[in-house]
C-alpha cells in the first residue's frame, strides 16, 4: 500500500505551460474507459477462469481458506443468488412492492460479509442481501421490507447488522458516528478490537453524506471500512460521468488509504476486507475499498437498464461471473465434483421454495403496529393517538354493518 507521503497530491504547477500539461476532460474519460477492466491496480486472487493468483500482501489473510472453506463460500453465493432471483420473480408476480437485485455482486457481499468478526458492526444500503445472509439474518426477515409490512424483522444488535437505509449515502453518516463511538469508548487497539463496515454504491460517492463521513472518520481515526460496490452504473449514469479518477483514489484527499479489489472474486474480497478491518480495529483509521464489480440486473425492479446500457457490456461481464470462477477452481483442483454442485443447487431450490411459501403466506400486520417501537419508553401522547386511530377504523366497520 502507498505510504502516507504518497497519498498527498504534489503541489500543482503554475503558469500556462503547467495548465497546458493538464489532461482534457476527454482524455480523462478515455483513460477511465481504458481501465474498465480494473487496471493494474486491481487486487485479484482468483481469475475469471478460476486460476489462483499469488499475492504477497494478501495471501496470509486467506491461509485458512482450504477446499472446505471455499466450498462454503460457493454455497453461500449460490443460495444468495437463488433467493435473489426468487424475490425478483415474486415482485413481478405482485407479492413484493419492489425488489433491489444483487445479481453479479454476490462475491463482493459474501466475501466482505464473511470477513467480519462477531463484534464488528455492518451498515448496509438497500442491496446488501448477501451481507445480511453472512451476518446470520434469516432471508425471510428481509421480505417484510419489500412487501412494505415492516422495516426489518431481525435483532439489529444481536446480528450486528443495521437496518437497511433507503436514502442514498445516509448510512455512511450513521456508520461514521457509530465508529467514532467505538474509538471514544476504547474498543480499538488490538486483535480483539471492534471495527465497522459501511456499504454504498458508486452513485453514492456523489452524495455529500459520503464525503462528510470521509472527513469525520479521517479526523477522528474512526475504525471504519468504507466498502464501495462499484457496479459501474448509478441507476442510469456510468462511473466515468461521476469521477475523473478511479473511486478508490478519492481516499487520498482525505488522508487514508484506498484499494481496488476485484469485486467478482470472493477470495480477494475476503482477504482485502479482513486486512482493512484489521487496520481499523488496531486503531490505524479508516480504509476505502472499491469493489470493482457489475450490476447484472436492473437497479431495482422499477428500472429498465436496456434503455441506457449495451447488451455487449453485459455479455462481457457474464464471463467474469463470481460464482462460475469459484466453481471452475473447485473442479480444477479436485475440491468438488458434480454431485457436490448438484446438491448445492438442490439446496438452493429448496431455500427459494421456502422463501416463496413464507412470502405468499406472510400475515398482514395489525394496524396498531405502526405505533410500535416509536419510543423506548411509553408515551401518553402516542397512546392517545393509537386509541384515536383504532376508534376511527372501528367506525368504518360499524358503518359497514348497517
Amino acid at each position: 500500500m502507498p505510504s502516507p507521503e504518497q497519498w498527498t497530491h504534489p503541489e500543482p504547477g503554475e503558469g500556462p505551460a503547467a495548465q497546458a500539461a493538464q489532461p482534457s476532460p476527454e482524455q480523462v474519460i478515455a483513460g477511465l474507459r481504458a481501465t474498465s477492466e480494473g487496471g493494474a491496480e486491481l487486487t485479484q486472487l482468483l481469475t475469471p477462469e478460476g486460476e489462483r493468483v499469488a499475492s504477497p500482501q494478501f495471501d496470509r489473510y486467506v491461509e485458512d481458506v482450504d477446499g472446505e472453506a471455499l466450498r462454503g463460500l460457493y454455497r453461500d453465493m449460490v443460495l444468495v443468488r437463488r433467493a435473489d432471483r426468487e424475490a425478483n420473480a415474486m415482485q413481478r408476480q405482485g407479492q413484493l412492492g419492489i425488489w433491489v437485485p444483487l445479481l453479479g455482486q454476490e462475491a463482493a457481499q459474501v466475501g466482505s460479509g464473511r470477513a467480519l468478526k462477531p463484534q464488528d458492526m455492518a451498515f448496509p444500503s438497500y442491496r446488501e442481501h448477501g451481507v445480511a445472509y453472512a451476518r446470520g439474518v434469516d432471508f425471510r426477515e428481509l421480505m417484510g421490507i419489500f412487501r412494505c409490512t415492516d422495516h426489518g424483522g431481525w435483532d439489529f444488535q444481536a446480528k450486528r447488522f443495521h437496518p437497511y437505509t433507503i436514502v442514498i449515502g445516509n448510512q455512511v453518516l450513521n456508520a461514521t458516528g457509530y465508529a467514532m463511538g467505538q474509538k471514544f469508548e476504547g474498543k480499538v487497539g488490538d486483535d480483539d478490537g471492534e471495527a465497522t463496515i459501511v456499504y454504498f454504491g458508486d452513485g453514492a460517492t456523489s452524495q455529500g453524506d459520503v464525503h462528510e463521513g470521509f472527513v469525520w472518520s479521517a479526523v477522528y481515526d474512526a475504525p471504519l471500512v468504507f466498502f464501495c460496490q462499484n457496479n459501474q452504473w448509478a441507476i442510469s449514469e456510468p462511473t466515468e460521468r461521476q469521477s475523473r479518477l478511479p473511486l478508490y483514489q478519492r481516499a487520498r484527499g482525505y488522508g487514508f488509504p484506498g484499494i481496488r479489489v476485484d469485486g467478482n472474486d470472493v477470495l480477494a474480497c475476503l482477504a482485502v476486507t479482513r486486512w482493512a478491518l484489521d487496520e481499523c480495529r488496531h486503531g490505524n483509521g479508516p480504509v476505502l475499498i472499491e469493489a470493482f464489480t457489475y450490476r447484472m440486473d436492473a437497479h431495482t425492479t422499477t428500472d429498465d437498464p436496456t434503455r441506457y446500457r449495451l447488451s455487449d457490456e453485459l455479455e462481457a461481464w457474464k464471463l467474469k461471473d463470481p460464482i462460475e470462477r469459484v466453481r471452475a477452481h473447485l473442479a480444477r483442483n479436485g475440491h468438488a465434483d458434480q454431485s457436490f454442485f448438484d446438491s448445492i443447487q438442490a439446496e438452493a431450490d429448496a431455500f427459494a421454495a421456502d422463501l416463496r411459501e413464507f412470502t405468499f403466506n406472510m400475515p398482514e400486520p395489525p394496524p396498531e403496529r405502526v405505533f410500535a417501537n416509536v419510543y423506548a419508553e411509553p408515551s401518553p401522547v402516542l397512546d392517545a393517538q393509537r386509541e384515536e386511530y383504532l376508534s376511527y377504523l372501528d367506525g368504518f366497520a360499524t358503518a359497514g354493518e348497517r
